[in-house]
């Protein structure tokens, strides 16, 4: 697909080094897109995990039915946001 300039006088066609140097952005791009979808599940995760205050505290207390509470919370954000299965 040629690429082109829009200009008053119509449209002007990339020179070579322009498509060399787009086709260079779009594939940077193309990574970095990559690279933020295998990690969408952390920044997901992320949000919904409990406060570490509430382990800590069900710890300090001695409170055994706190910090399962906390991991049972935890672990259901986890398969709420799986791992991608990486190919």
């Amino acid at each position: 697909m040629s690429r082109f300039h829009t200009t008053a006088e119509g449209n002007i066609p990339f020179t070579a080094e322009e498509e060399a140097q787009r086709d260079a952005e779009e594939a940077a791009f193309a990574v970095e897109q990559a690279a933020l979808a295998r990690t969408k599940y952390q920044r997901q995760r992320a949000v919904e995990y409990p406060p570490m205050a509430d382990y800590i505290d069900g710890i300090v207390k001695g409170d055994q039915a706190q910090v399962q509470a906390y991991i049972d919370a935890c672990l259901a954000v986890k398969a709420k946001y799986p791992k991608p299965v990486l190919a």
